[in-house]
């Protein structure tokens, strides 16, 4: 008949109402008739009170008697909301005995003012007791007939207190001829044991784990069932991978390798009886009953992915020891780890370079110091005579690692991981593999622990989804129309092309509201404003800072400003390996050492620095120069008009109205600022020229950009709008006669940026009938690029300059170029 063994962790058992699940699980169709053992723990939190107790009655602290009637209260209200009449009565007085026996055993440490290791085995023993016993007799009152099994009885252990190691022989002889004897369900105290004279010991950390393998092996069982409270091993911790999800099934290897490294869901030694036998070992969640959980079994099964899982350690000191010394001498290894084994230190990583000039190995804090005390003294001499160096210690360090079999059928895993470590700007410090290729371990900065696990995580469990966390400075007319775009096309992009974009900072020139779940693009600015989501005062130092110190995978920043203060910050958010998308010319058109050792940063560090928008808004210029120089062209000329409002206006300069009230009707159409000046004193156009000039390789300051003035000196006196319109008519003469001059010719007026041998200008100029500005019409926006290869017939790029809708677009183009990347 399909037998199982069932265990129940603290939390199944630590309140009535997760007790109702054990009711429903035990007494579901899966399970019915098919449970012979079920192997309890002690409540939840009861095995540490239990200790804590005991060390403050050794101490003289007795305090631990008010502990004890709590405790005792809590197992009296467990039973009470689940037995009622004389079940009831009779579970209350064997819980008032159980815990006048423990007050008596507690209050005699107090007189001793001693707790060895035996006595405080017996004390532990309490909790699963207990437990065990309250179980049985709620299963029995709900119509499943149960005895309570004390496995001290069965189990026999040598006299290892604190950590007994278990007698396969005696212990399932015992259990064969105790099950034997039974026909209803038995419910045992799991952790507990006991030596061949009969003393009580523990079976130390997973005890209770591993009472339920040991009946399983005994029993030979079909699977043994560790009900927790999670829904099995997942690929990562949840609580810092919020994408990790279930693994179905995993070799006892591979359990063995996450759980060594954090994953604290199993302790793989514990359930290594049941698995020598070829019996699985399964994970499942009492409060999911329908979940299938992790199967663990000896060879585990193919799985989809080359890896299983992530785990991490999250506070580690890497020892480093080095020098020419070590070089080539025999027992150099040997003797450095027994100096450490002799302080009973345990090494969690090692790694040597094959230059053996340096070896470094990862220890437990607690134990840092220690080392390097041990180190030192046994090397003395060779420290004092410079052999080797002294030995360095980096604390507040953490490993990562990636664990799967299927490492060895798949090449390129080494590469995927690193790139994604390498990209999010996190630092191996050292790294570790091993030659079963089950394992690559990184020692990488604590800080960064949560930022490695997502990235990798994503590299290699959603390679198909790239996400970006997005931090978004400037909710204005660009920054305000990409909040729409982004929350009309963000489902778009996650279903169809697997992007997911997460707006997790935002902030204007006053408030600044972060959320690492992320902030809807479409609420956002009211949420801005709203105090009960605590935004708060902006200040672009405190932004930067909160944003570096989220740490998250996949970052980037979007500034969508036109402050000279956010672009003075790109340099540092480069640095710091944070990608940035801009609208923001400043950046770009200030100083050009600025502007070098910005694009320099972003090619050294291979971190994308995006500023398509800063030129003809969502046109593809910069790009389009950037790959002729790329494919090896070379850039001649650029011939462009890159300014929509003197487009709409020269466009329209037809003589049908006079120059002023085309300026007049342009401001009235949204194409001029405010103040038409802003516009017509041409320094946008030629902040773009020079953008242009220096993407061709031109070392130009921006004083060096040659501008012909459009208005007479006397418009820029004028001391406000009306005034200056009032200036400007007065000059309606002088521009007429000059466009009469051109029409005389059968040419047209055009403002012109021109790029060429080292020099840029912008004038006004009389074009031909043959010239491409010809065509323009509205405020289109035109760069003609002559090149080696375009020589004859120039290279054209046409369109929409300005407006809040083709930039906010360009740059919505460039936060998906960011997580095109990603792969």
């Amino acid at each position: 008949m399909y037998m199982v063994v069932l265990k129940f962790g603290g939390t199944s058992v630590g309140s009535a109402e997760a007790v109702k699940q054990i009711l429903a699980i035990v007494g579901g169709d899966e399970h019915l008739g098919r449970v012979q053992v079920i192997v309890v723990s002690a409540l939840s939190g009861v095995t540490d009170a239990l200790i804590g107790m005991a060390q403050k009655a050794a101490l003289g602290d007795l305090t631990y008697r008010e502990e004890l009637l709590a405790l005792e209260k809590r197992h009296e209200e467990f039973h009470g909301a689940l037995l009622s009449g004389e079940s009831r009565n009779e579970a209350s007085a064997f819980v008032r005995s159980s815990f006048g026996e423990l007050g008596r055993f507690l209050d005699g440490v107090g007189v001793l003012r001693e707790l060895t290791p035996r006595v405080l085995d017996y004390i532990m023993s309490f909790g699963e007791r207990i437990s065990a016993v309250l179980i049985s007799r709620v299963l029995t009152g709900a119509g499943r007939p149960a005895v309570y099994c004390d496995a001290r009885e069965l189990i026999i252990t040598d006299d290892n207190f604190g950590n007994a190691r278990f007698f396969p022989g005696e212990s399932y002889l015992r259990i064969k001829n105790y099950m034997a004897k039974q026909s209803g369900l038995v419910v045992a105290a799991g952790f507990i044991g006991a030596t061949g004279s009969g003393e009580t010991t523990t079976l130390g950390r997973g005890g209770s784990d591993l009472s339920a393998a040991v009946f399983g092996a005994a029993l030979n069982a079909e699977e043994v069932e560790i009900w927790t409270d999670v829904d099995g091993i997942l690929t990562a911790d949840p609580r810092l991978v919020k994408d990790a999800f279930r693994i179905d099934a995993i070799s006892y290897v591979e359990a063995m390798e996450l759980s060594h490294f954090g994953a604290k869901v199993l302790h793989p030694p514990t359930v290594k009886p049941a698995l020598e036998k070829g019996i699985p070992i399964r994970i499942r969640n009492t409060f999911n009953p329908r979940g299938e959980g992790t199967r663990i079994t000896r060879d585990g099964a193919p799985g989809k992915y080359p890896i299983r899982g992530i785990s991490s350690m999250g506070d580690i000191a890497l020892i480093r020891v080095q020098g020419s010394g070590m070089a080539g001498v025999a027992g150099f290894s040997s003797r450095l780890f027994g100096a450490l084994a002799a302080k009973n230190i345990s090494v969690i990583l090692i790694t040597q370079g094959s230059s053996e000039y340096s070896i470094c190995f990862a220890v437990r804090p607690e134990d840092a110091h220690l080392s390097i005390e041990a180190i030192s003294k046994n090397f003395e001499r060779e420290i004092a005579s410079a052999v080797i160096d002294p030995p360095i210690l980096e604390l507040n360090m953490a490993i990562i690692a990636v664990v799967g079999a299927g490492m060895k059928r798949s090449s390129g895993v080494v590469g995927k991981v690193f790139h994604a470590l390498g990209r999010n700007g996190i630092n191996v410090v050292a790294i570790a593999q091993g030659s079963s290729e089950l394992n690559i371990s990184a020692v990488i900065r604590k800080e960064d622990t949560a930022k490695a696990l997502n990235a990798v995580h994503e590299a290699f469990f959603l390679a198909g989804i790239r996400s970006v966390n997005l931090f978004l400075v400037g909710t204005g007319l660009i920054g305000g129309t990409l909040l729409k775009q982004l929350e009309r096309h963000r489902i778009i992009l996650a279903d169809k092309h697997k992007i997911r974009i997460n707006l997790t900072g935002l902030a204007n020139s006053r408030r600044m509201l972060f959320d690492s779940e992320g902030i809807s693009p479409g609420a956002a600015k009211t949420l801005l404003m709203d105090d009960a989501r605590q935004a708060e005062p902006f200040e672009l130092s405190e932004f930067i800072k909160r944003m570096k110190s989220y740490n998250l995978p996949n970052t980037a920043f979007c500034d969508c400003t036109a402050s000279d203060a956010v672009a003075r910050t790109y340099e540092e958010l480069l640095a710091s390996s944070i990608p940035v998308i801009t609208p923001n010319k400043r950046a770009n058109s200030g100083a050009y050492e600025y502007y070098s050792g910005l694009t320099g940063l972003s090619r050294e560090k291979g971190i994308p620095y995006l500023y398509e928008t800063t030129v003809c808004a969502g046109l593809p210029v910069i790009s389009t120069l950037r790959d002729l120089h790329l494919s090896g062209d070379t850039v001649r000329r650029i011939e462009a008009v890159l300014s929509g409002t003197l487009s709409y206006i020269f466009n329209n300069f037809d003589g049908s109205k006079t120059f002023s009230a085309l300026v007049r009707e342009a401001r009235a159409r949204g194409y001029t600022e405010p103040d038409p000046r802003d516009d017509l004193n041409a320094m946008d156009a030629a902040r773009k020229a020079l953008v242009l000039a220096r993407e061709c390789g031109m070392p130009l300051e921006f004083e060096q950009v040659s501008i012909e003035p459009i208005l007479p000196e006397a418009c820029f006196r004028a001391q406000d709008v009306d005034a200056f319109f009032g200036e400007l008519e007065k000059s309606d003469g002088v521009f007429e006669e000059r466009r009469k001059q051109a029409e005389a010719s059968g040419r047209t007026l055009r403002y012109v940026a021109l790029i060429e041998a080292g020099r840029a200008e912008l004038s006004l100029r009389s074009e031909a009938p043959d010239s491409p500005f010809r065509s323009l019409v509205d405020a289109d926006n035109m760069v003609v690029i002559t090149t080696d290869r375009y020589s004859s017939l120039p290279l054209v790029v046409k369109g929409p300059g300005a407006g809040a809708e083709v930039t906010a677009g360009g740059v919505f183009a460039d936060i998906v170029r960011i997580a095109r990347t990603l792969v």
